[in-house]
């Protein structure tokens, strides 16, 4: 259904390259890896161009990102929410949470579901704004590339192929992208459980 719809207000958008980014970047906020898909597939049908989207797609995902650390940076405004974790425990957690900045949010980039609680803890215990940010825009950078420039040649390999039948390609081209980051994830815990064991 939301796929339709942005579809339909992409198309919709026609030459006005403005009201395109509009909808890419509010598609970001909803479901990024999906927008990232199917601004993609726009791109490869000729309906955006591949600057707008790309353009539209970092500045949707990197404004997200900011926008749950400072849900979370909020939440201290609440004297219950202070409450929640001791003052020297939120210590603790921002030296190491600063001093992990980087793996810390590209394991979060990679894993569907962990932004949210991830970014606004990050907030929560007032990690260095800059640093999260830096760290947010790298990881944009590599994995919506990445993701992007695959989707579009996917997408034209799809339509080349599968002609109507490619968004069914695409569905199964989104669990596949899921169990990836499932995979890197615990791949990447267990090498820093090893690390980390005596």
């Amino acid at each position: 259904m939301l796929t339709a719809e942005f579809t339909h207000l992409l198309t919709r958008a026609g030459g006005s390259w403005e009201v395109q980014a509009v909808v890419i970047v509010l598609g970001t906020f909803v479901l990024e890896d999906a927008a990232t898909l199917l601004a993609a597939m726009q791109v490869a049908t000729g309906g955006v161009s591949l600057v707008v989207a790309l353009a539209a797609l970092y500045a949707g995902i990197v404004i997200g990102d900011c926008g749950l650390y400072g849900l979370g940076r909020l939440s201290l405004e609440n004297a219950w929410a202070r409450r929640l974790v001791p003052a020297h425990r939120q210590e603790l957690g921002r030296e190491w949470a600063t001093q992990r900045m980087l793996p810390l949010v590209l394991v979060t980039r990679f894993v569907p579901g962990l932004r949210l609680p991830t970014y606004t803890t990050l907030g929560y215990l007032r990690a260095p704004l800059g640093r999260f940010a830096a760290a947010a825009i790298v990881a944009t950078l590599l994995w919506t590339t990445g993701l992007f420039f695959l989707s579009l040649r996917l997408g034209l390999v799809m339509m080349h192929y599968l002609g109507i039948w490619r968004w069914a390609g695409l569905a199964v081209f989104c669990l596949l992208i899921v169990l990836v980051g499932r995979l890197a994830t615990r791949l990447y815990m267990n090498a820093n459980h090893k690390r980390t064991s005596p």
